[in-house]
């Protein structure tokens, strides 16, 4: 049985990141196959923890034991670093930014302090520490094959974001960044100064 805390914890998150594109991102744009594409992990990841909370899908671990106070435990930490990360990368922005996989998503500007400072893509970060957090907290095929979609997904997405920032206006100070920080993790090895 999933712990009620921890799964509205998770709701939250998810609701979170689900809110972000009407609370932050530019509204000069539509919501497009590839934006539902890539956002399809999240919705399908916080039915299943409603389903297997429910008990629509049998618990692969179970959360009485050390094991399970361990992934539970980890998967707390994990959401709540996501929850921090967001808020952090949202603080860091004076402007709303494009909204990803829209025709008018070239970035107006950079930004390389706050949690850019240590990775290029802080809200895709964010992203992926929920969906993995809940795979911990859910082991089960169907939260790792969302982390693992999710995963590639925004792999894809900042990818291509990555090639739109090198060949703007911004692409040499763009290069000179992405050499001193990570796609999704720091560069503990080259932390910019």
């Amino acid at each position: 049985m999933l712990n009620d805390a921890v799964l509205l914890l998770y709701l939250l998150n998810f609701l979170f990141i689900a809110l972000l594109p009407a609370i932050f991102f530019r509204h000069d744009g539509s919501l497009n196959v590839m934006w539902w594409l890539t956002a399809a992990p999240f919705f399908f990841c916080a039915a299943f923890l409603i389903a297997a909370y429910v008990g629509l899908f049998p618990a692969a671990v179970d959360h009485n034991t050390r094991v399970g106070d361990v992934l539970e435990l980890a998967s707390v930490v994990l959401s709540t670093a996501s929850i921090a990360l967001i808020a952090l990368t949202l603080g860091t922005h004076r402007i709303p930014i494009a909204l990803w996989h829209q025709d008018n998503d070239t970035p107006e500007h950079i930004v390389t302090y706050g949690a850019y400072r240590y990775i290029r893509h802080p809200f895709y970060a964010a992203f992926l520490l929920t969906l993995f957090g809940a795979f911990l907290f859910a082991p089960h095929p169907v939260t790792l094959i969302t982390f693992v979609y999710g995963l590639i997904a925004l792999n894809l997405t900042a990818a291509k974001e990555e090639v739109k920032l090198s060949t703007s206006k911004f692409g040499t100070d763009y290069v000179v960044h992405q050499e001193s920080t990570g796609r999704f993790w720091p560069k503990f090895w080259r932390i910019p100064q």
